[in-house]
């Protein structure tokens, strides 16, 4: 049964929701959604959470209940007049609810949660004249080899029967609807381009990225997956980094119309990556298992992906804050916490 008024707080708390800024949130409770409610809260907005729970959990956002200003309604994106009805009176929508590479599960779920969950949020910001910040991906630079990834370079996808390359064309076709919007119905638009978020709150399954499944097998000292030979290549950023890029966008005239890379820059190999999580949470040598991309029917992955952002530290200011070492170390410390396994383990 829908989560819905019973996180909406008091009633006085509701009243005074009238005098606040009203944010709307989708994919509120995932990771990078319930960090930005919560730095939103702090400045003062309200915020109206929306997520189905399909791929969260509201352990994220629990420390937001009862909030003055803050509601909660557990509910599918793709539900047209409820998104229409919860963006009432929102000045922004941030869209961040998605599916991601349909690695183990199916492309057809990513395809149509994606495209039709942003259209409903872009007929919800039409209806009600509100700006619309949404998630896009660094997956749409697909198997450009030139590198750093620019926002004006061209996208490069393999086959359309590998299905790894939905999740890409999902979020190209997200962006095209976007500003197909803004032309023709005026709609204030901006796509972000993440590249490899991770922090407290990530999903600590492969949903999450490989630094979560590095992170879980350290801890329990078994070993670390590793798809491929793991000499491809990544850049991995700091939830704090990622949120404060989205709050820097949905509040800048500049930002209107365009599309920014939002990433640290700093360049990791897979390999690399697991040996470091190794060295800061596991214990003895580091227990490393190399699994054929066969495994997953016939799969492509992206050797190197790295972003250029000259263009949102020039209209936005933004700049990356936290080094890989640091960030890990308290990705590590909260994932320990919320997985049981004590200090003991380190």
């Amino acid at each position: 049964m829908p989560l819905t008024a019973r996180y909406a707080g008091s009633l006085v708390d509701r009243l005074l929701k009238v005098s606040m800024e009203k944010i709307l949130v989708t994919g509120a409770a995932g990771f990078i959604g319930s960090n930005l409610c919560g730095a939103l809260l702090a400045k003062g907005h309200a915020v109206c959470a929306v997520d189905n729970l399909s791929q969260s959990t509201t352990r994220n956002i629990e420390k937001h209940f009862g909030c003055s200003g803050f509601e909660f309604v557990q509910e599918d994106v793709r539900n047209e007049p409820a998104i229409l009805r919860l963006a009432e009176g929102a000045t922004v929508l941030v869209h961040l609810a998605a599916y991601k590479i349909p690695r183990y599960g199916n492309a057809l779920d990513t395809l149509t949660i994606n495209v039709h969950g942003t259209e409903s949020v872009l007929k919800a910001a039409r209806e009600h004249k509100s700006r619309v910040v949404f998630a896009s991906t660094s997956d749409v630079y697909g198997k450009n080899p030139h590198l750093p990834f620019a926002e004006t370079h061209d996208l490069y996808l393999g086959e359309t029967n590998v299905k790894r390359w939905a999740y890409a064309v999902s979020k190209i076709m997200d962006e095209h609807y976007a500003f197909a919007y803004q032309q023709e119905y005026g709609v204030s638009v901006t796509a972000l381009r993440f590249f490899g978020g991770y922090g407290p709150g990530q999903n600590t399954t492969w949903w999450g990225g490989p630094q979560s499944v590095f992170i879980d097998a350290a801890l329990k000292d078994q070993p670390m997956e590793i798809h491929g030979d793991g000499l491809q290549t990544r850049s991995f950023t700091y939830i704090s980094d990622h949120v404060d890029g989205i709050l820097r966008t949905m509040f800048s005239p500049k930002a209107v119309g365009e599309i920014f890379n939002l990433g640290n820059v700093h360049e990791i190999s897979i390999l690399d990556l697991a040996l470091l999580v190794w060295r800061l949470g596991g214990r003895g040598e580091p227990k490393v298992k190399l699994i054929s991309y066969q495994a997953f029917g016939k799969y492509e992955d992206v050797r190197n992906r790295v972003p250029e952002i000259s263009k949102a530290r020039e209209l936005l200011g933004f700049e990356p804050k936290v080094g890989l070492e640091e960030g890990l170390r308290k990705t590590i410390e909260w994932q320990r916490s919320v997985t049981n396994l004590g200090e003991g383990h380190s």
